[in-house]
């Protein structure tokens, strides 16, 4: 009897579970990451699931694909290579990273929660393409993209204002060149100092005969004594 109550109920569960979107995870159907860096995919689940594995694989869906992760019951987080998953039944979700990226991480994968009593069945799972777009670099500008188009030269219009102090400064002193090609030194050289001379020389002239005098008045009265 039971044997025929299977046998009746086996058509209709195959096809519940051949329906899409039955027993399907929830999450992103699309994600991208840059080159080199790192991306995370956060796939949830249903109640029942809670205690199951989790598992992370690539490859077209056929029965089953080749698991890449895998959580192990309440395991923290586990890894393989650049791929880690780690389960949260609080939330019930399970989040996938992809670290270092390259452009072959690039394509579908599967978010898939491990159904042990239907082996030869699909598990629920959702569908996820991987996208890998290049990273931003950022180069050190060169002095031609940094000051623009080079041109002909601008013309500076400068303007220069009067020193309001410049009045009450008094006069820089003269420099020595301007001095010797004064006329007022030049007069006093050639006019004044040969009359100057003159008069110091007569003036010894004049006192010369008046010692040699006195000398001699005081010799005989040296000689009397």
């Amino acid at each position: 009897m039971m044997a025929r109550a299977w046998a009746s109920w086996r058509p209709s569960a195959l096809l519940l579970l051949l329906v899409p979107g039955c027993f399907a995870l929830s999450g992103p159907h699309t994600v991208a990451g840059p080159l080199g860096g790192s991306l995370s995919v956060q796939c949830g689940y249903e109640v029942e699931h809670r205690t199951l594995n989790k598992y992370w694989c690539r490859a077209p869906w056929t029965i089953r694909c080749a698991k890449i992760v895998e959580t192990r019951g309440s395991a923290g987080k586990l890894r393989n290579g650049r791929v880690s998953i780690m389960d949260h039944p609080a939330n019930l979700s399970f989040t996938v990273t992809l670290e270092n990226l390259t452009e072959d991480d690039a394509g579908t994968y599967w978010c898939g929660v491990d159904l042990p009593w239907l082996r030869d069945l699909h598990d629920p799972f959702i569908k996820v393409e991987v996208s890998v777009f290049p990273a931003l670099t950022t180069t050190a500008s060169s002095p031609q993209s940094s000051m623009g188009t080079w041109g002909p030269p601008t013309k500076l219009h400068v303007h220069t204002w009067p020193n309001p102090t410049r009045e009450d400064s008094p006069d820089p002193s003269p420099h020595p060149g301007s001095l010797l090609s004064s006329p007022h030194f030049l007069l006093l050289v050639f006019l004044k100092l040969p009359l100057l001379l003159s008069m110091v020389g007569a003036v010894l002239w004049v006192n010369r005969p008046q010692r040699s005098s006195r000398s001699r008045r005081s010799r005989p009265e040296g000689e009397n004594q």
